[in-house]
């Protein structure tokens, strides 16, 4: 399994014990089930046209993640908006 730098960092910690219980950890999980919840509640339906080629490529896609390809479209357009998605230079 290939790790990112941030998982590397928290196995390393772990390994060296270096990790330590987040203060007031109720308080913490609290707020970020709010975040949860309001992130992936999903209340509003759309309709879209796409090309049928570009439906197989995402249903494609989505098999090979192991999701619903509506969860992955869902999950796109989520990551567009945060700013994960950079658009890359010709």
């Amino acid at each position: 399994m290939k790790l990112n730098e941030e998982e590397k960092n928290i196995l390393n910690a772990y390994k060296k014990s270096n990790l330590s219980s987040v203060p007031n950890i109720k308080k913490e999980i609290g707020k970020y089930r709010e975040y949860a919840k309001h992130t992936l509640q999903k209340n509003k339906r759309i309709n879209i046209r796409l090309s049928e080629r570009d439906l197989i490529h995402i249903q494609r896609k989505a098999v090979e993640e192991g999701l619903p390809y509506q969860t992955l479209v869902s999950s796109i357009l989520h990551k567009y908006i945060a700013g994960f998605f950079i658009e890359k230079p010709n």
